[in-house]
């Protein structure tokens, strides 16, 4: 089953024509995602390798159905486009785009949310997400994923890949595998995919990667001691980054004695989540939940 895609994701691929759009819609498409409509205005009419394109995305909506959207717009353009797609009644924004500034999308989240819209986003500044064996959208590489029972969190792009590679190296299959990103600000947090994972009964256990800044880890962590009833295993990188400077991601940067890898490190063990030491850690701990 997974969360968020699979083999009901009907999806419009906004700015296909251009090159990372046109890319990464023919790699969704090999990986079997049902690509059914790109976006791009004063390009309705033609096609992207078979794939028609529309003005607006409410046209994409009305002629095929399309329910997902990914975004590979530039970052000037990139908050308007989720607007336009939530707007249009897409139920799953995957924003690639990476360098929107912050208080474009706090408008795109505020007035989604003044406007009760029920559709959701991922990211920005993410690399999208997998459900395995049915639907990728965005721009991770499908080969390295294989069906299982671990559903992943991360803020990172990377460390997604780094340890999905591990995982399915060591025999140990994923459902969903999801990149939030990094940004300070983003639409789909740890506790949101973290009540979706406990509703899915193909996900048994639940692998969270971090970082430090901000608080969503410790956010997390109490969701999972009041309302996770399957194993998690975490990790939080960034553990010898010193205070003050930014680490990589807009969000990734401990100010004052907010945001630690310690203080995070900390909320997991109180809510009884085993903290991996390494990455290398992960694939044992996750097998120790499943009992292997």
């Amino acid at each position: 089953m997974g969360i968020f895609v699979g083999e009901h994701t009907r999806l419009v691929v906004q700015g296909i024509t251009g090159r990372e759009g046109r890319f990464h819609a023919g790699r969704m498409k090999e990986y079997g995602t049902n690509v059914v409509a790109g976006m791009t205005p004063g390009r309705g009419g033609t096609d992207v390798d078979g794939v028609p394109v529309y003005d607006t995305v409410l046209e994409a909506v009305k002629e095929t159905g399309a329910n997902t959207s990914c975004i590979f717009v530039p970052a000037s353009a990139a908050a308007d486009a989720a607007s336009e797609a939530l707007a249009a009644g897409i139920e799953t924004v995957v924003c690639i785009t990476e360098g929107i500034p912050t208080l474009d999308v706090m408008s795109v989240l505020d007035a989604a949310k003044a406007q009760a819209l029920k559709g959701r986003i991922i990211g920005p500044n993410c690399p999208g997400l997998v459900t395995c064996g049915k639907a990728l959208v965005g721009i991770m590489p499908g080969n390295i994923f294989t069906p299982g029972p671990v559903g992943l969190i991360s803020r990172s792009g990377t460390l997604t890949y780094e340890v999905v590679n591990l995982l399915t190296s060591k025999g140990i299959g994923q459902s969903t595998c999801i990149g939030v990103g990094g940004d300070p600000i983003i639409g789909t947090n740890f506790v949101d995919c973290l009540a979706e994972f406990e509703r899915d009964p193909e996900t048994r256990v639940v692998v969270l990667i971090g970082e430090i800044g901000g608080q969503d880890e410790e956010d997390a962590a109490a969701f999972i001691k009041d309302n996770v009833s399957k194993p998690v295993v975490a990790f939080v990188s960034g553990r010898t980054a010193p205070p003050g400077k930014r680490m990589g991601h807009a969000g990734a940067i401990v100010s004052g004695s907010m945001g630690t890898a310690e203080s995070k490190v900390r909320a997991f063990r109180e809510a009884g989540v085993p903290v991996a030491d390494s990455i290398a850690d992960i694939a044992d701990l996750v097998a120790k939940a499943l009992g292997r």
